[in-house]
């Protein structure tokens, strides 16, 4: 059995692979959490080597014992074919328009530049070099673009086809998370007294709102609403021209209706509640938004425009809502609720300075029992002289 014990305070794993006796430092300080996290470790590689799954590589990739075990087995493929090979298994897992970024990243930039390289000549340099070039591209096109190689090489060296991972070696570049810019209720107002068609009115005061995702908007049908509870069920988010279910179990959720956005429903059933269908519609052509892309080209920017406020993109109809709701003092569970976190983190993390005008009084509780705390101890000091 798979076995877990200490040499000068680390944390190292003995076990028989093969007939061999076998020793690894987990390189781990010996303590309560890391000694539960090893004693797993031991579980899970006991289970792979009864199972004959076990890869020596996958696990400990700087041991020598790799070479031992002959599990590097080279292949004479171009970078070019990995990836081919690669994404032709894997898209069946993907969500057409994750499989359509990655056929774009490989065609447009991965391809051009190591697609002529042999997979085993790789090396971290290659991808270094190529970065540091990249001066029209965003940090964050960089590290989405690298997605689907550091995938290929995962695999590929985890099936022995090279000898160490060159994707290891570099690291994602850092990206600056955007503040939340949200529109102030003066600039809510003129949005929507400037939406000329009344369908136009009724998606964007809904989405201020609600704080839903536009996949979610689009994707959202009369089925979907629940008049007497003033609910909605997020069951569904369509992006590309693609409906899906969403990516996560707090992204199925019901979603309370405040008055706002219950008054932008009932005015919207006159258009759309006899086709029983999705609630929000192109008025141009009558049937219902396909793209984001759509709602931004073809409405949102000339609304804006009219109204004489700076633009900004249709998502932060959602960054809105929350600002909104935390300025009115709403419990950020709740709103983390309503906009399909996991839990209030994210709300605490990306809207921090919208908290203190929630609480004005914040502290105020507090400070009052010390004053009195401490008037009781002057008041007992001046008893005692």
């Amino acid at each position: 059995m798979a076995k877990v014990y200490t040499r000068n305070g680390k944390l190292w794993i003995g076990f028989f692979y093969k007939g061999v006796q076998c020793r690894e430092s987990l390189k781990l300080i010996d303590n309560k959490a890391n000694l539960k996290h090893a004693d797993r470790l031991a579980l899970v590689i006991q289970h792979e080597i009864d199972t004959q799954q076990f890869n020596y590589r996958q696990h400990f990739p700087n041991s020598k014992r790799c070479a031992l075990f002959d599990e590097y087995k080279p292949v004479n493929i171009t970078v070019e074919q990995a990836l081919k090979e690669w994404l032709e298994i894997t898209t069946p897992t993907l969500s057409p328009s994750t499989a359509r970024d990655y056929q774009s990243a490989i065609d447009c930039h991965l391809n051009p530049n190591f697609g002529d390289l042999m997979l085993k000549d790789l090396q971290a340099r290659h991808i270094k070099a190529w970065v540091a070039k990249q001066s029209e591209l965003s940090n964050k096109r960089i590290n989405n673009v690298l997605i689907p190689l550091r995938r290929m090489l995962d695999d590929a060296f985890i099936d022995g086809k090279i000898e160490r991972n060159p994707a290891e070696k570099v690291k994602n570049l850092s990206v600056n998370q955007q503040e939340p810019n949200p529109f102030s209720p003066e600039e809510i107002k003129r949005i929507l007294d400037n939406c000329t068609e009344v369908q136009h009115k009724n998606l964007f005061q809904f989405a201020f709102f609600t704080g839903l995702r536009t996949g979610e908007l689009i994707a959202l049908r009369w089925e979907d609403v629940d008049e007497n509870k003033k609910q909605v069920s997020i069951r569904r988010s369509t992006t590309r021209k693609h409906t899906k279910a969403p990516k996560t179990k707090a992204g199925w959720r019901e979603v309370d209706l405040t008055p706002m956005a219950l008054e932008a429903l009932l005015a919207q059933k006159k258009y759309t509640r006899l086709f029983d269908g999705h609630i929000f519609h192109n008025p141009r052509t009558d049937s219902p938004w396909e793209t984001d892309a759509q709602i931004r080209k073809t409405a949102w920017k000339h609304i804006l425009a009219r109204a004489g406020v700076r633009y900004r993109y249709p998502y932060q109809t959602r960054h809105t809502f929350a600002c909104l709701m935390l300025t009115a003092g709403e419990n950020p569970a709740w709103i983390a609720q309503q906009m399909g976190h996991s839990d209030w983190s994210m709300i605490r993390k990306v809207y921090a300075r919208w908290m203190p005008s929630a609480a004005p009084d914040a502290g105020a509780k507090f400070n009052a029992m010390w004053e009195a705390q401490a008037h009781s101890e002057n008041c007992a000091e001046i008893v005692q002289n």
